[in-house]
């Protein structure tokens, strides 16, 4: 979150996967409740109806305003970055994303989603907020992430923009990203989930919960036995093999160009890909495209005389 003028700038990445704002992450689960909860952790009261959120991650959708899942998901990550700031009424522009491919088409649309409401009062974690919504800007998704490393990105690039959802590819020469080279594929880290979910149902007949998969992805192993995880490496190493296999597709040759990936799958490749590592970069902050989407509306509101 930053502050401009007489507002806050809050971004916000709407991943399948996640939801993450500049300082914050959480999970896409979300369970609207039949009646007040026990415990408030968690948990968004907005327009008379509980729900917990932070539970498992959400199904895909082609179009992220097809339900109010993410206008919900926004409210809580506006209410998570006032509340580090101790306060508890703003007024705020969002700056948000969509896939690199999508922003042209459906940019409007967001936007006006995300606009749905000029006021809004609502509470998270039992703490009230009133929050008037001023504006909101809309990027594309993954670009945003490199904004730290645009001034290294001499020459050609490829950026890779691994989410739960989709991965998004761009190619970036000389600093500018080339609009007409960029591609957005349904090949997100949840088909490798799927995948090596169902490679241990294949080989040993087993159900493994969906958190073991994660942890192997995450850390590079799992505490489970020898055999399943083994099953579980090669599965997510055909992954990491089968996205380098998307890039090809789209012309990547690392001798003739520097990669740099973005997004929850930069973990699965540092710890499963086999890659030049002297020619990738792995940006390992998962809060980067929210923090882009900030320094983006900034410099969109300057440029405005706003």
């Amino acid at each position: 979150m930053k502050r401009y003028n007489n507002f806050l700038i809050v971004g916000i990445d709407h991943g399948y996967g996640n939801i993450k704002t500049a300082n914050t992450v959480t999970p896409t689960g979300i369970t609207k409740l039949d009646a007040a909860p026990t415990f408030t952790k968690n948990t968004l009261y907005y327009d008379g109806s509980y729900y917990l959120i932070g539970e498992g991650h959400k199904e895909y959708l082609p179009d992220k305003w097809q339900d109010n899942d993410n206008y919900l998901f926004t409210l809580m990550g506006i209410a998570r970055e006032l509340n580090r700031e101790g306060i508890a009424s703003a007024d705020v522009h969002l700056a948000v994303g969509l896939p690199l491919t999508w922003v042209n088409r459906q940019r409007e649309d967001f936007r006006k989603y995300m606009l749905q409401r000029e006021s809004v009062d609502f509470k998270y974690e039992d703490k009230l907020y009133s929050v008037r919504i001023v504006g909101c800007s809309v990027f594309p998704q993954g670009y945003a992430a490199v904004v730290p490393y645009l001034k290294d990105m001499t020459g050609l690039n490829m950026l890779a923009d691994i989410g739960n959802g989709t991965v998004n590819i761009m190619k970036i020469n000389n600093r500018k990203p080339i609009t007409t080279q960029s591609y957005t594929e349904k090949m997100g880290v949840n088909q490798c989930v799927k995948a090596a979910s169902n490679a241990m149902m294949n080989k040993l007949g087993v159900t493994v919960d969906e958190t073991i998969i994660q942890s192997m992805i995450r850390y590079g192993n799992a505490d489970i036995d020898s055999e399943y995880a083994e099953i579980l490496r090669q599965a997510i190493s055909d992954y990491a093999d089968g996205i380098f296999s998307l890039l090809r597709k789209y012309e990547y040759d690392p001798k003739l160009m520097r990669l740099y990936i973005t997004g929850g799958g930069g973990k699965l490749i540092e710890n499963f890909g086999t890659y030049e590592h002297d020619r990738v970069t792995i940006i390992g902050d998962i809060c980067a495209s929210a923090k882009g989407y900030e320094e983006f509306a900034i410099a969109q509101l300057r440029k405005e005389g706003k």
